[in-house]
């Protein structure tokens, strides 16, 4: 029993994949993030340029 359970402590496997997971949550966090601040930002300069582009006038 007792042999069984320093085996148990010792087997780093599962430890392994409890840090993939964390860190593949944590590069879809800040993808998710990095997309919503880009989609603000490029809805603000499509309307900046759409302002722009019915105001010219060539000439």
């Amino acid at each position: 029993m007792f042999r069984a359970l320093k085996k148990f402590k010792k087997d780093e496997a599962g430890a392994v994949t409890v840090d993939w997971v964390v860190l593949t949550a944590a590069v879809v966090g800040l993808s998710t993030l990095l997309v919503v601040e880009l989609r603000g930002g490029s809805s603000n300069l499509t309307e900046q340029t759409e302002g722009y582009l019915s105001d010219y006038e060539p000439g």
